[in-house]
This record gives structure tokens, sequence and C-alpha cells, in this order.
């Protein structure tokens, strides 16, 4: 009797009618494990019916609670176009925008619409601005290096200059938790001073670990006398120390002192092979610039006070720095080669 009655149930797709069905079937006396074997719905929804109809004594749906949604899908797409089409536009902006299009909504209406598709406000990522011309040559660089292997870039230097605030950078992006009260308590306050000192370092490090660093001293300026010292006393150290007779590669960017010809030449003179050549404004293909971060995030747990006592932990937490860490950044090297070439000569996350 059962399958006589369901055969026909069964070609009945929409929710209004499989709703009506499990009902029909209930009324006949059948049990819900009958109804189940049936398989015109899942377990729960067919329990859930004969719930609902128990307690209402109608298959109609309850109707929702609540105001009326003041936007069709039409409408809540072309607000989607609006925003992607400037994304820095505020709630209130958009929903004066959406009004011209007949849809009268609060801000937080809007914030409620972008949320269902994803589209969640953040602050904005700072990166170098690329140029076609940057894209191009990031492009190239990444296709070049795009076969070599983690064990590859092991044999690469990395280095670049970095600058360290005074009671600045990280420092300005924490927040406390305080209490009632507390606003003004030691723990709760980020000291500033007027002229904060800023200390330029240079440094260089590789998968076997970190090398040399040095601070450039006050009142130096960054030239190319100064770059073929600081190679002259640092990097060759560190090639020798980290690598002994085995060739390695040297990469540094297209700073104008870096790219002098006297600091070519005496590269050459050297034999140092240098990697490249390097793509402006790349710093998310230096893993350098992640040592750094971590850097700065470890001075800054320290709190210096002044200049020397600066100098003294930016010195310190350097070689605190493990070669664990640093084999790992280098490790990442092919996914950022890979990560590049994906968006297509864009930013990448790194």
């Amino acid at each position: 009797m059962l399958e006589i009655i369901v055969l026909p149930l069964l070609t009945m797709v929409t929710c209004k009618e499989t709703r009506a069905a499990i009902i029909a079937l209930h009324k006949n006396g059948f049990t819900g494990k009958d109804i189940v074997a049936t398989k015109i719905a899942p377990k729960s929804t067919i329990y859930r019916f004969i719930k609902n109809f128990k307690e209402r004594g109608s298959i109609l749906v309850k109707k929702a609670s609540g105001h009326p949604r003041k936007s069709s899908k039409r409408q809540d797409r072309l607000l989607k176009r609006i925003q992607l089409l400037d994304r820095s536009a505020t709630s209130a902006e958009l929903a004066q925008e959406w009004q011209q299009a007949g849809v009268s909504a609060s801000a937080r209406t809007v914030r409620r619409r972008l949320l269902e598709d994803g589209l969640v406000s953040r602050r904005a990522a700072k990166k170098p601005l690329l140029s076609k011309k940057n894209i191009r040559h990031r492009l190239i660089f990444c296709r070049k290096y795009s076969e070599w292997t983690a064990e590859d870039w092991g044999k690469v230097i990395f280095s670049d200059e970095a600058p360290f605030r005074l009671f600045g950078g990280i420092w300005k992006k924490r927040l406390v938790r305080r209490r009632k009260g507390e606003r003004y308590h030691q723990s709760c306050v980020m000291p500033t001073v007027k002229h904060p000192d800023t200390i330029h370092v240079w440094g260089c490090f590789s998968s076997k670990g970190v090398g040399s660093l040095t601070i450039l001293p006050k009142n130096t300026a960054m030239n190319k006398e100064w770059y073929q010292n600081t190679l002259q006393q640092h990097l060759l150290p560190t090639t020798q120390q980290q690598f002994g007779e085995e060739q390695c590669i040297f990469q540094n960017d297209g700073a104008p002192c870096h790219k002098a010809k006297v600091i070519t030449k005496w590269l050459g003179d050297q034999n140092v092979k240098i990697l490249g050549p390097w793509p402006g404004n790349s710093p998310d293909l230096n893993p350098i610039e992640n040592l750094w971060s971590i850097l700065k995030r470890r001075v800054d747990k320290q709190k210096p006070t002044n200049s020397d006592k600066l100098q003294e932990v930016i010195m310190k937490e350097w070689v605190a720095i493990s070669q664990d860490l640093a084999q790992k950044l280098i490790e990442g090297m092919p996914s950022r080669i890979a990560e590049v070439l994906k968006k297509k000569g864009q930013h990448c996350k790194y």
C-alpha cells in the first residue's frame, strides 16, 4: 500500500509539494520510520514537518518574524558591484548610491548585505606602488627562477637595510586591555617623544642562519662608498663563515648605491655572483623583510627607552634568531615565486 501511494509522490521536486506528500502519508497512518524508508526527504526534515503539523494543524509554513527584506537579490548584486568599483567607499556613501537605485536602506543594512557576500571592512594592506614596468620585471624574475628548489635558494645570501625607530613602529598598532580608571596607568600608556631617534641597519642571512649586522652611524649617507665598505667588512666574512669555498649567490635590491658601477665591479673582483636582476618595489620577494618584522617585534617587547639601549637590543635579538627560523624563511622562496606568477606579477601575501 505504501509503495502505491509513494511512487507518484517521488516525482515531486519542490519543498512545498514534498511537505504535502509527507503529511499525506502521515494522515494515512504511516509512521515516521515508514516515511523515512521512502527516502522522499532527509530524516530530520520528515520528522520536523510532522512535528510542525501536529503543533499547528497545518502544512503552511509559519510566516517569518521581523521586518520584510528591503532589497531584492538583483538590488543586492547591484550593491556588490558598486562596492567593488570603489573598495574604499563607506557604508553611508554606499547607502546614498543605493538609494539612487531605489533602495532606501541604512548604512547598517548595507554592511549586512555586503557581509552576506563576504565583503568585510578591513585596514588596507600597505604595499609599494607597482608600475607596469615593475610588474613586467617581477614576472621575468619569477619565470627565470621558477624551477629553483629550496635547496637552490639555500645557496643565496639575502640582504637589505631597515630602519628601527624608538617608540615607533609596532607600538602604534598596539591595543591594551584595561579596567575603568586605568586609562593613564603606566602599563596602558604608549610613550612618545617629539623627535624619536631612528637607527638604520644593514644585515644579511641565508639558510645557514643570520649573518653580520651593522648599524649605520649617525649623519652617514647611504652612498656607494658606505655600501662598499659594508660589503667588505660584513658580507665577505659572512660568506666565508657560512659557505667557505662553496659558491654562493648574493642578493641585493635596486637601490642606487647597490647598482653603482663601482659596486658591480667590486663584487665581480671578489668573485661574488649576483642574483637577479632584482625587480624593483618587490619586498614581498625578499624573505629578509619577514626577518625584519620578527626582529622589530622582539625589539619592541624589550621597550628600549634611548638610542643606546635600542642599538644594544637590536644586536642582541639579531644574534638570537635561530637557524631553523632562517631556514624556514628560505624554504618558502619557491612558494613566493609561484604566488607572484599566480597573481600575474601583482603583490602576494608575503
